[in-house]
Parts: C-alpha cells; structure tokens; sequence
C-alpha cells in the first residue's frame, strides 16, 4: 500500500472540495492514486455534498421520535424551503430522529459514525453524504435532544419548523397526556427559556438585575417622578441641556407625559447619563428598587414556563404551573426542549436585482 502524505491528502481536497477524512480514505482506497481517487469522491457524491460546505443551510425541517417514556427531536437543515417540502427529505428527517432516539451519541458528530438504522452497510455520515447528492443540497444534521420521563409528549408545530418535547415525572394517564400536550403547545408558542425560577442560578439572576437597572436608568422617563425630577434639575442647573431644551422643558413641563416627544435627542440621552452616573444613589432608592424588582419578577414571568400565563386560560391569568395543579397535582415538569428551525444561524438572502445589477456593471 502506498505511504499516504497529508501533501496527497491536500491536494486531493483542492481538487474536490472533499472533507479531509473522505479525501484519506479515497487515497487508501485507490492505493494513492490521485486521478481513481477523485472518482471515488464523485461516485460516493463526497466531492459533491462537500463543495457545498460553503453554502448557508438554514431552512429545513424538525421531527421527533417517540418509543415508551423517551423521546427525540431533531433538526435538519437544508438550503431551501422547497427542499424542506420535499417527501423525500421528510422521510429523511424521520429516519435521523429514529436513529438518534436509537444512539448512545451524546451529539450529532458522535453519531456520524455509527452504522445507519435502516441499512447498517452504511454510516449516518455516507447516508447524509448520498441524500446531499441525490436532493442536491447541501443537507446538515444540526442537532438532535432527547427526553426521559414518567410521561413524554410530543409536538410539531408548522410542518415541522418548530418542533417540541414535554416529559414529566409524578403522574402518568391519558389526562396527564393531553395536559403535557397542552403545555408543548404552550412551549411552541411562548418559547420559555427555563422551567421555573428555581433553574435559574444566582450569577443569572444577578446579571439579569444589572441589565434591569441600567435598562431603566437609560429611560430615564420610565423612572419614578421623584427621580426624574432631581435628573431633570441637574440638567438645567449644572447646563447639561441646551437653551432650546430648556425652553422646551419650560414650555411643556406641565404635562411630563408629553415632554419626551419634544426635547430633542440630545437632551434625552444626556438625562440618561445623569442617571447612569448616579447609578450608586438611585438604586439605594427603594422606590426604585422596587421598580426593578416588579421589571424582573415580570420578565421572569415570561421566560419561565411555569410561571407563564397559560395560553388557554379562561381568565387570562391562570398560569401554566397552577393549570396542571388542576389537572393532577403530582406532575412534575422534568425537561422540555424546543426547536426552531434555523435559530440562531445566518441565513442567506438573495437579492436577484442587485446580482443582475453587479453582472451588468450598473
């Protein structure tokens, strides 16, 4: 067998645009010879799905896996929406979920390697590699997350652009089913970011203050009369604002409601930095600090899933964690997980006009 030198192994993957390792193993394969190689990267559609690799794929689809009290969502992506509606890729997609709800893989790229469930002549990676060829775009398994519990439930919302997973612990039944479905609904539309207050830690809730307090300080018309007042005084006394804002300020200081819409921008960001230099004795405040508080406890209120105003509630205030009290007073949220597909990636947008207009040389 011919020595394989990572020179070999480079120039093959200029050539092809090939991942690294399917470049080596072409190599090895052909006994190092570079022309039988590069066959091998186009016959296995490596070359192909590779050379891709640059292209954003950001749309794509979710679907999830269920089997007794566990359950698996996944997302997979592709560089279209017609692609995504596409049956064959759907098929795909389900097919990922049933072998990640199957793998002892603790991330997508620990399952690449792993023999595919409906074919184990195969990896995940050479499936992913052939579907790349035969669709035509670039394909990415992004991620996949499971859950375990008493109860699991499932939910796909959108034909698969978010995909959601409930488990709970304490209670199990038909009822507690069609609840947990209810809270994935729930979990889809309002997108919480944790269970309850309790998962969040202390250096979280500490950071969330600090960004609270400076939010308010820079809005300074937000701040308690009090407050306001004292900011406003220094302004004009110490000259912060121009004549014309204080003139301004003169003119329609009887209703404060309004005075926002006529200072200019200047004044109202200079009144800001009064505040934020004064940060130390307007938060000994206790008004104050009882307005940063109520400010917390509310965005608290919509991060938190169970202290969310549930989206069914006949009264508009039932929160989610007092609606499964009444369904059975034993469920326990133990994990959920909600997917959206493409969040959190660039995404690719095509301005055809501007393309033709750059061809053109306009």
């Amino acid at each position: 067998m011919a020595d394989i030198s990572a020179s070999m192994v480079k120039e093959l993957r200029e050539m092809t645009g090939a991942g690294m390792m399917d470049c080596k193993k072409a190599l090895n394969e052909t006994n190092g010879d570079m022309e039988a190689a590069v066959e091998v990267l186009r016959k296995s559609g490596a070359a192909k799905a590779e050379k891709k690799a640059s292209r954003i794929a950001a749309e794509g689809i979710t679907r999830v896996a269920v089997s007794g009290n566990k359950a698996v969502v996944v997302e997979v992506n592709s560089e279209t929406d017609f692609v995504a509606k596409n049956e064959t890729f759907q098929s795909y997609v389900q097919a990922v979920a049933n072998q990640a709800l199957a793998s002892n893989a603790a991330d997508v790229e620990g399952m690449m390697d792993e023999k595919w469930v409906e074919d184990s002549s195969k990896t995940v990676k050479e499936v992913l590699v052939e579907k790349t060829a035969t669709i035509g775009e670039k394909l990415s398994i992004r991620r996949f997350a499971k859950v375990e519990g008493d109860t699991v439930v499932s939910y796909i919302h959108g034909g698969g652009r978010i995909g959601v997973l409930v488990a709970a612990n304490g209670a199990t039944g038909d009822n507690v089913k069609e609840a947990l479905t209810n809270v994935a609904m729930q979990v889809a539309a309002m997108n919480p970011q944790y269970t309850s207050r309790n998962d969040i830690s202390a250096d979280e809730l500490a950071k969330e203050k600090d960004i609270t307090l400076e939010s308010a300080l820079n809005d300074p018309f937000s701040l308690p009369k009090p407050i306001l007042n004292k900011l406003i005084e220094k302004a004009i006394n110490d000259n912060v604002w121009s004549a014309e804002d204080k003139a301004i300020y003169e003119e329609k200081k009887s209703n404060m409601n309004y005075l926002p819409n006529f200072l200019s921008d200047a004044a109202k960001a200079q009144l800001a930095q009064l505040a934020l230099d004064d940060k130390a004795n307007i938060s000994a405040d206790k008004i104050f600090a009882g307005l940063v508080e109520g400010r917390i406890s509310k965005h608290l209120k919509e991060i938190c899933l169970l202290d969310q105003v549930y989206v069914k509630a006949e009264d508009g205030k039932q929160s989610v964690g007092a609606y499964l009290k009444t369904v059975d007073a034993n469920i326990n949220i133990a994990k959920f997980v909600r997917f959206e597909v493409g969040e959190g990636m660039e995404k690719k947008v095509d301005d055809f006009a501007a393309e033709v207009a750059a061809q053109a040389g306009m």
